[in-house]
C-alpha cells in the first residue's frame, strides 16, 4: 500500500498532484467536493464515498482533490490500496501517521490490538486537525487492508467534530464483505456518495485533443464510441492508435465481458505486448501476477534471469508506456493494464505462475499477506509451507482485523482435505476471531458445523472451549456450561487444557449465582494455581477465591484477598491481560462499592481504566466503563453514571463486541426512571436482554431490578413479581450483584406488592452479612433501612438516615429520608416529617433525580409547604445551563485547543469519556463541531466564564 507522510517535503511525499490530461465531465462531482472541503474548513467533519468502475477517473478525481484541499490549507494524508493488501497484519493509514512508529506496537501486544489502533489514529488525527483541516484519502478502498477498513468504519463518526474530511474510493464491482460493512456504516452516518459514471462522448473527444494536441480524427471519435465512457481507457486508446490496430474493432464498437475490460483494450494491450522483445513480454507477464507494483529482483529470480540480463527488456516496457519507474519498484499505469496482461494468460499459467510466486516471495521473506494472496489465487492445493505461511497471515491479522481473519482462515481450511487436522485448527481459530465480532452468530453456527465432522478428542475440547467462551462472552452462561461439561467428559486431555476447562467452567458457577459448585469444581485447582509459576495463574487463583468469598458474604476476607490480587498484577504485566470479571483490580472495584471505601472505587477504576487503554485491552473497556457507571450511580452522580454506561456501549460498538454489558443499559433504564424518562427505560431495557433471557444470568438482578422500578414508578401490579424470581433466594450471591443503596428498593417494591415473604428474605440475608462483618457502616444503614420499611419503624429509619451520612450514598439518604418522612406523617408528626421531605427534595435536586424531587415536592405541597418548580432534563437544545458540571470543565479545555486525548489526560478520565460528554454538550446546545463550541463560548466571554 501506498502513503502520503504529510510530514514530507512536498516534492518527497508522492503528492497526487494531477499529472496527464485535466479532468473532464466531473463538474458537479468536483463541486460537491468543494462544498465537503468548505464545510470541514468551517468546522464540521465530512465523508465522501466515491464509486464507480475501473478506470472512470475516481484516482484521478482524488489527485483533484488533493490539489483543492492543499491549495485550501489541508493537512492531507494519502494512501492507496493495493490487491495485496488484503490479508495484511496493521493499518496502512496507522503506519502513514506514525511512519516510524514501533513503540506502540510493541506495548500493544495484547490479542486484541483493535482498541489501541482506533485511540492511536485518532489522536494523530485530532492532533493535525487541531492545527489544520485534515483530508485523509484512500485510494482503492476495495483492497485496503483490514485494520484500515476497520478505521474507515468506526472514526468518522468518533471524529465528526473535528476538522477531518473522509474521501475513499472504491470500485463499484466489489464484492469483499468487510467492504460491504464499511458502506453500511459510513451510509450510516449520512456519508455523500459520489458515483462517477460514463462520461459522454463529447467528453471522450476533448480527453482525446488534450492527448493529442489537435482534435481526433473522424475514425478515431468512432472507436472513442466503444470505450463506454471509460477515460483511462479511451486515454490509452488514443495513445495506442497510431502504432497499433489492436483498438480497432469491427464497426467502431465493442463489446464489454463480465469484469467490466472492454475486449477491444485487451486486444489491444496484448498487441502492444507482442510488438515488444521477448524478455519485455515475460517481464511484463511475471510482473502482472506479482501485482500492480513488483520487484524486478523477484521477477528475474522467476525468470531464472539475473536482473542485468533485463534491462533492456525494462527499458522496453517503459517506452511502451506500459510500465513506469517512478518509486523504488516497477509499477503498471494502471491496474487495468496489469489485469488485461494477467488475464490474457492461459488460466493454467497463472495458476501455476501464483504458485510459483509464492515460493519465490517465501524464500526472499516476503511479508506473509503478500504470499498469502498468491497462495490464495493459485486455488490449491497447499504443501506444508503454503498452510504455515496462510496460518501466520491469520494469526498476524487477528489481534487488528479478527473478523477478516477468520474469513481467511476459512478460506484456508476450504484448500485443505477434510483428512488434515490443521483445517480443524484453523475452523476453531475462525471461531473464536468470529466470537470477537458481532458475527457470534456465525462463530456458533461454525461450531456446530464443525463438531459432528468426527473429531479427536483435543480438537473437540479446544472447539467447545471456544464456543464457551464466546457464550460466557455473550452472557448465556447455561450454553456455555453445557459445552463445558461435554469438554470435560472426553478422554486423555491434557493438564493445561483440562485447568482451562475447569477454570472456565468455575467462572460460569460464580457468574450463575451457584458459589458451591465454583468452590467444588475449585478443589484443588486454587492449590495448583498457587504452585504456578505464571504470575497470571496465581493472581486468577486469587480473584476467584476473592470471588467465591465474596459471594459467601464474607467481604473482608474477599477485599483482602482483591487487593493483594491487584497489588501482584501491578507488578506483573502478564496478569493484566486476563479477561473480566478476573481483572483484579476491575474486582476490586466491585468489593469496594459495597463496603465504607466507596471513594476509593473511583480511584481504583480510574487508574486500572487508563492501564487498560494504554495497553490495548479494548475488549475490557466496555467493563471498565459499566464499572465506573454502576460505582458513580451509587454515588448519586446520575449524569456522570449515564455517561460512562453510554461509554460503555460506544465502545462496545466500536469493538464490535456481540452483547454490550446489559449493567449498562440497566444502570440508564435506573437513571432515567430518576428523571422521569419511562420511555427512554423501556428503550433499555428492551435492548438489555442478558442472552438467554432468564435471571439466573450474571446481570440479571440489575434488568430485572430495572423492570422491577419502570413498573413500579407506571403503577403496575407486577413489580415485586419481576424481583420475586432473581432475588427469592436466602444467599447473600444475588444481592451482592447489587450495590447495596438499592437493596431497600427491593424490599420496598416487594411490600408495595404484598410480597412481604420477600422483603423477609432480603431482611435475613442481611442479618447474616451482619454477623459475618458486622463493621461495615453501610450495611448496618442498609440493614436498619430495610428493618425499618419492613417493621414501619421509625427509629430504625432514624438510625439508617443517621448511617448512612458518611458513607458517600446521597440517593440512599434521600430514599431514607423520604420513607422516615412518609411514616412520620401516616403518624400525624407532620412537623417532623417536613425537615426530612425537604432534605429528601434537596439530595434528589443536587443527584438530578427529578423524578424523585417532583415526587417529594407534591408530598411537601399536600403538606402546606411551596418548593420552586423542578429544573427537569429535555431531549433536544437547551442552553448552557443545561450543561452538568462535569460538561462545563470542559469547555475551557476546548477552548484552550486542547484534544480529546489531552482533555481525558488533563482531567484523568477515559477518552471514551471525554468524547460523550462533548456529544452531550454539542447536543444541548445545538451545535455540530468543537468549532462552534469555541465560538460561542468565546462570544460569551471566555472559556472559563462560559464554564461557569
Amino acid at each position: 500500500m501506498h502513503r502520503t507522510d504529510p510530514g514530507d517535503a512536498a516534492d518527497a511525499r508522492g503528492n497526487r498532484a494531477p499529472t496527464g490530461p485535466r479532468l473532464r465531465g466531473r463538474d458537479r462531482e468536483v463541486a460537491a467536493a468543494r462544498e465537503a472541503l468548505d464545510m470541514v474548513r468551517g468546522g464540521r467533519g465530512a465523508c465522501v464515498v466515491v464509486e464507480g468502475s475501473a478506470g472512470v477517473g475516481k484516482s484521478r478525481f482524488l489527485a483533484e482533490l488533493d490539489e483543492m484541499a492543499r491549495r485550501s490549507g489541508f493537512d492531507v494524508v494519502s494512501v492507496r490500496a493495493d490487491e495485496l493488501d488484503q490479508y495484511a497484519a496493521g493499518a496502512a493509514l496507522q503506519s502513514a501517521l506514525h511512519p516510524f512508529d514501533g513503540s506502540h506496537r510493541a506495548l500493544a501486544a495484547a490479542d486484541d490490538q483493535r482498541l489501541w489502533l482506533l485511540d492511536s489514529i485518532a489522536d494523530a488525527l485530532e492532533e493535525r486537525a487541531q492545527r489544520a483541516p485534515v483530508a485523509v484519502l484512500v485510494d482503492d478502498a476495495q483492497w485496503a487492508d483490514p485494520a484500515t477498513l476497520f478505521v474507515l468504519r468506526t472514526l468518522p463518526g468518533r471524529l465528526a467534530a473535528s476538522r477531518i474530511l473522509w474521501v475513499l474510493a472504491v470500485r463499484s464491482d466489489a464484492e469483499r464483505p468487510t467492504l460491504a460493512r464499511v458502506r453500511e456504516d459510513l451510509e450510516r452516518l449520512g456519508a455523500r456518495w459520489l458515483t462517477l459514471g460514463p462520461l459522454p462522448q463529447r467528453e471522450l473527444q476533448h480527453i482525446a485533443a488534450d492527448v493529442l494536441g489537435s482534435a481526433p480524427s473522424p475514425g478515431l471519435a468512432r472507436l472513442l464510441r466503444g470505450v463506454a465512457g471509460n477515460p483511462f481507457l479511451a486515454i490509452e486508446l488514443v495513445r495506442g492508435f497510431a502504432d497499433t490496430d489492436g483498438a480497432r474493432t469491427e464497426g467502431g464498437e465493442t463489446g464489454l465481458p463480465g469484469d467490466g475490460i472492454p475486449v477491444s483494450f485487451r486486444r489491444s494491450v496484448g498487441a502492444r505486448v507482442d510488438r515488444l522483445p521477448e524478455d519485455a513480454v515475460h517481464l511484463l507477464q511475471i510482473g502482472s501476477v506479482l501485482g500492480r507494483e513488483f520487484d524486478l529482483g523477484t521477477a528475474a529470480r522467476m525468470m531464472g534471469r539475473q536482473v542485468g540480463s533485463l534491462l533492456s527488456g525494462v527499458a522496453a516496457a517503459l517506452d511502451a508506456g506500459l510500465l513506469s519507474a517512478d518509486g523504488p519498484r516497477l509499477a503498471f499505469r494502471h491496474d487495468l493494464t496489469r489485469q488485461a496482461v494477467h488475464d490474457n494468460l492461459p488460466p493454467a499459467v497463472r495458476t501455476a505462475l501464483h504458485r510459483e510466486a509464492a515460493d519465490t516471495l517465501r524464500g526472499t521473506g516476503a511479508r506473509p499477506a503478500e504470499v498469502a494472496w498468491h497462495v490464495v489465487m493459485s486455488g490449491g492445493p497447499v504443501d506444508d509451507h503454503s498452510v504455515t505461511t496462510l496460518t501466520t497471515a491469520v494469526r498476524d491479522m487477528s489481534s487488528s482485523a479478527p473478523d477478516a481473519a477468520a474469513d481467511l482462515a476459512q478460506r484456508v481450511a476450504g484448500l485443505l482435505p477434510p483428512t488434515d487436522g490443521r483445517r480443524i485448527d484453523l475452523l476453531t481459530d475462525a471461531a473464536e476471531y468470529l466470537g470477537r465480532t458481532r458475527r457470534v452468530h456465525e462463530a456458533l453456527d461454525l461450531v456446530d458445523a464443525t463438531l459432528p465432522e468426527g473429531l479427536e478428542p483435543l480438537q473437540e475440547a479446544r472447539l467447545r472451549l471456544v464456543a464457551a467462551e464466546i457464550h460466557q462472552a455473550a452472557g448465556d452462561d447455561v450454553a456455555a456450561m453445557a459445552h463445558l461439561q461435554k469438554a470435560l467428559d472426553l478422554p486423555a486431555l491434557p493438564s493445561d487444557l483440562r485447568v482451562r476447562l475447569l477454570k472456565t467452567k468455575a467462572t460460569g458457577h460464580i457468574y450463575l449465582g451457584d458459589i458451591a459448585a465454583a468452590e467444588k469444581t475449585g478443589t484443588g485447582l486454587v492449590e495448583a494455581s498457587y504452585r504456578s509459576d505464571d504470575p497470571a495463574v496465581v493472581v486468577s487463583a486469587m480473584v476467584f477465591q476473592s470471588q467465591a468469598f465474596f459471594y459467601r458474604g464474607r467481604l473482608a476476607r474477599a477485599l483482602e484477598l482483591a487487593e493483594e490480587a491487584t497489588r501482584r498484577a501491578g507488578t506483573e504485566p502478564a496478569a493484566l491481560y486476563l479477561r473480566p470479571p478476573r481483572i483484579p483490580a476491575l474486582w476490586l472495584a466491585t468489593v469496594l462499592t459495597v463496603t465504607d471505601r466507596l471513594t476509593d472505587t473511583e480511584r481504583t477504576l480510574r487508574e486500572g481504566q487508563r492501564e487498560a487503554e494504554a495497553l490495548g485491552l479494548g475488549w475490557s473497556l466496555p467493563h471498565w466503563h459499566a464499572a465506573r457507571a454502576c460505582a458513580l450511580l451509587e454515588q448519586g452522580a446520575l449524569d456522570d453514571a449515564a455517561v460512562e454506561a453510554e461509554a460503555s456501549l460506544t465502545v462496545a460498538d466500536e469493538l464490535e463486541i456481540t452483547l454490550p454489558n446489559p449493567q449498562a443499559r440497566a444502570i440508564l433504564a435506573l437513571v432515567e426512571i430518576r428523571r422521569g424518562f419511562l420511555a427512554r427505560t423501556k428503550d433499555h431495557l428492551g435492548t438489555a436482554d442478558t442472552g438467554s433471557g432468564t435471571l439466573t444470568q450474571r446481570y440479571g438482578p440489575w434488568v430485572s431490578l430495572a423492570r422491577a422500578c419502570l413498573a413500579d414508578a407506571e403503577r403496575e401490579s407486577g413489580a415485586a413479581a419481576v424481583l420475586a424470581e432473581g432475588f427469592a433466594r436466602h444467599e447473600p450471591a444475588r444481592l451482592l450483584a447489587l450495590p447495596p443503596s438499592h437493596w431497600p428498593e427491593i424490599v420496598r417494591i416487594a411490600l408495595r406488592g404484598g410480597d412481604a415473604a420477600l422483603a423477609r428474605t432480603v431482611s435475613d440475608t442481611l442479618l447474616d452479612l451482619a454477623g459475618q462483618d458486622g463493621s461495615r457502616q453501610i450495611i448496618g444503614a442498609v440493614r436498619a433501612h430495610v428493618d425499618g420499611l419492613l417493621h414501619r419503624d421509625s427509629d430504625a429509619l432514624a438510625s439508617a438516615v443517621t448511617g448512612y451520612r458518611n458513607t458517600g450514598r446521597p440517593l440512599a439518604l434521600a430514599a431514607a429520608c423520604e420513607d422516615l418522612a412518609e411514616l412520620l406523617t401516616e403518624a400525624g408528626d407532620t412537623a417532623s416529617a417536613i425537615p426530612y421531605f425537604e432534605e429528601a427534595g434537596r439530595l434528589a435536586s443536587a443527584c438530578g433525580a427529578e423524578h424523585d424531587q417532583e415526587r417529594i415536592r407534591g408530598r411537601l405541597r399536600r403538606l402546606g409547604v411551596r418548593t420552586a418548580p423542578v429544573r427537569t432534563h429535555t431531549v433536544g437544545p437547551q442552553g448552557w445551563a443545561d450543561l452538568t458540571e462535569s460538561e462545563r470543565k470542559l469547555i475551557p479545555l476546548v477552548v484552550e485547543g486542547l484534544t480529546n486525548r489531552a482533555i481525558a489526560d488533563r482531567l484523568y478520565v477515559s477518552v471514551h469519556t471525554v468524547s460523550t460528554h462533548m456529544k452531550h454538550i454539542f447536543a444541548k446546545l445545538g451545535i455540530n463541531s468543537r468549532v462552534e463550541l469555541t465560538r460561542v463560548a468565546i462570544e460569551r466571554g471566555g472559556g472559563e466564564a462560559a464554564a461557569d
